[in-house]
């Protein structure tokens, strides 16, 4: 086993898109392990827009990362010692491991264990079938509570979580309709993914092909990006539409965040009901979630995407390729093999 763990540190709070300077990567001994605890090698990396919301100091569902502490994120990792009962040598791990090489868990700090499933990628354990694939199926099925033949609109829909929502959408009998940015995003959200219909806001005339996406009006809004997108769609909301709030991507880099929306009013007359969520509400559901959409994937229901970044010290400036929408399906860094 190397001596040397390589750690991202918060250097200082970013001022619009990461920087790398934003970091100091440093090198330290891989720790030791005292009783009840076990040591991980981090393999993948997840990068997701929360990781920007981490670095302010605005107080959120968690703790801001201080400065000089290693950057918070969801990782996958092989346990490679233990003396933890409930951690074996050689087990796949995944949890809040950090942006660092090793990351040691405990009872006070815990991963939850990676199931073998035959033939499926370690990472899309991070991506479909993680954190995010549960994201977008509790956003649906639960939060928004779709139902058949309804419209759907789902936003950053060529995303990590919106692709996976779109696909749940199609799977419990509902259309979808996908907002992304470029032609190459929307044929892949229609020609792989079964979307109904996909909007290229990146066009100057993307209102018009919501409009006529949505002929007879929105039923759900699955919203992961605000601004001028989420006004656009509260303005075509049907009576007794739902909005499930899983993002606001929008603003994450502004530190005065989007303005808007400026019809806010219209979800009165069409007795909306906007829903915040986070995945850390359904811990206590997280086999049922991952169940079924294991389920989905066995029968070709399901596909996974990644976007592939390699190595530990690409984390920072990679980071951007969420909001720069130069990614497709999940984002990763392979770490180690």
């Amino acid at each position: 086993m190397p001596d040397v763990n390589r750690r991202f540190l918060l250097k200082q709070r970013p001022e619009g898109r990461v920087r790398r300077e934003d970091f100091e990567l440093a090198e330290v001994p891989v720790p030791e392990l005292g009783d009840g605890e076990a040591l991980v090698r981090v393999l993948w990396l997840s990068l997701d827009p929360t990781n920007r919301v981490w670095m302010t100091d605005a107080p959120g569902y968690l703790p801001p990362v201080q400065i000089g502490e290693v950057m918070r994120g969801g990782a996958l990792g092989r346990v490679v010692a233990s003396r933890h009962a409930g951690y074996r040598e050689g087990q796949i791990v995944q949890g809040l491991l950090g942006w660092q090489d090793y990351a040691v868990i405990s009872d006070a700090h815990p991963a939850l264990p990676v199931p073998d499933d035959a033939g499926v990628p370690l990472s899309a354990h991070l991506g479909a079938l993680g954190m995010t694939g549960l994201t977008a199926y509790f956003g649906v099925t639960d939060v928004a509570d779709v139902q058949p033949g309804e419209t759907v609109v789902i936003s950053a829909a060529a995303g990590a979580v919106g692709s996976v929502a779109g696909q749940i959408v199609k799977n419990l009998g509902a259309r979808a309709v996908g907002l992304a940015g470029g032609p190459q995003k929307c044929a892949w959200l229609t020609g792989d993914l079964g979307f109904d219909a996909a909007i290229d806001y990146k066009s100057s005339d993307w209102r018009d092909q919501l409009a006529a996406a949505t002929p007879d009006g929105i039923d759900v809004d699955f919203e992961n990006v605000g601004g001028e997108i989420m006004e656009a769609v509260f303005g075509r909301l049907n009576i007794g539409a739902r909005v499930a709030l899983c993002g606001l991507i929008s603003g994450y880099n502004d530190a005065e965040g989007p303005a808007g929306p400026r019809n806010f009013g219209n979800l009165i007359s069409r007795r909306a009901r906007v829903q915040g969520f986070l995945i850390l509400d359904y811990f206590g559901r997280w086999e049922e979630g991952a169940r079924q959409l294991a389920s989905w994937m066995a029968e070709g229901r399901l596909q996974h995407r990644e976007t592939v970044v390699e190595g530990l010290e690409s984390a920072p400036t990679a980071l951007n390729q969420l909001f720069d929408g130069t990614n497709t399906g999940k984002l990763v860094v392979h770490v180690a093999d």
